[in-house]
C-alpha cells in the first residue's frame, strides 16, 4: 500500500515520463526534482537514421555502481517502471515485475545501451533460468529488461523495457520466431517485429542472431546469475 509521500513521489515520475523522451528523461535520486535534457546526462545518439536505427540510445558516461547501491538505486527506479511502461498497453509491461527475476542484482550491459538491466521471464519462460543449457524455449515464453543508467551527479536515466516474445512458428523465420518489443520509459512504443515501428527493432534480430545456437537468447554474467 502507498504512503502518501510514496504515492507523491510516484505520482511525480508519472508525470515526467508523460512528458520526456527515453533520450532525456531521467530524475534525481528521490524524485524530488525532475531533470530534463542537459546537466550530466549525455546521450550519445543512435547509428544511422532515427527512424531506421542500428543500436541503442546510450549515456556516454555511466556512473558505476557497486551490486549493493545498484540494488538500492533499483527499489527507486522500479517504481518509476511501474508506473510509466503500462501506459502502452502492454499486458507485460503491467505485469512483469511479479514473474521471476533471474539476476541478484541488476547489471550493466553496453550491448543495451549503458544501462543497468533486470531479467525477468513469465511461466513459460522458466527453463530460461537453466541459461546456456535452456535449449529452445515454446511459444508463449517471455523475457522482460527493464533498464535504467545513472550519471555521475546520482541521477537516474530510466531506460527502455526490452520484450522478446516467442511467437508460434511462421512468425519471422529471421528471428526464429522471437517477437521483439521496445516500450520507452513513458510508455511510448518504440517498435515492435512484425508490427508499429518494426523497422526499428530489426537491429534488435541483428544483435541475437549472434546467439542462435541459443535460442538466440543472450543470458545474464555468470557472477549475478540466482
Amino acid at each position: 500500500m502507498y504512503t502518501r509521500t510514496r504515492l507523491a513521489r510516484v505520482t511525480r515520475w508519472a508525470m515526467a515520463l508523460s512528458c520526456l523522451s527515453v533520450a532525456t528523461c531521467y530524475a534525481v535520486e528521490e524524485g524530488t526534482h525532475i531533470a530534463q535534457a542537459g546537466s550530466d546526462a549525455e546521450m550519445s545518439t543512435i547509428s544511422g537514421e532515427a527512424s531506421n536505427p542500428r543500436r541503442h540510445y546510450r549515456l556516454r558516461d555511466p556512473k558505476i555502481l557497486d551490486p549493493e547501491r545498484a540494488a538500492e538505486i533499483y527499489a527507486i527506479a522500479r517504481e518509476a517502471m511501474g508506473v510509466g511502461y503500462p501506459l502502452s498497453g502492454s499486458e507485460v509491461a503491467r505485469d512483469y515485475l511479479s514473474w521471476r527475476r533471474f539476476n541478484s542484482t541488476p547489471y550493466l550491459s553496453a550491448r543495451h545501451g549503458n544501462h543497468y538491466l533486470n531479467n525477468y521471464a513469465n511461466e513459460r519462460a522458466l527453463a530460461y533460468g537453466e541459461f546456456e543449457a535452456a535449449g529452445r524455449l515454446p511459444v508463449g515464453a517471455v523475457i522482460a529488461k527493464d533498464s535504467f543508467s545513472v550519471t555521475n551527479s546520482g541521477g537516474i536515466l530510466i531506460g527502455p523495457l526490452f520484450i522478446m516474445e516467442k511467437m508460434p512458428q511462421g512468425f519471422n523465420y529471421v528471428s526464429a520466431d522471437w517477437k521483439y518489443t521496445l516500450v520507452r520509459a513513458d510508455g511510448t512504443l518504440f517498435g515492435e517485429t512484425n508490427g508499429p515501428g518494426a523497422n526499428r527493432v530489426e537491429y534488435c534480430i541483428s544483435c541475437h542472431l549472434a546467439q542462435e545456437r541459443y535460442d538466440h537468447l543472450y543470458f545474464i554474467p555468470k557472477d549475478y546469475r540466482h
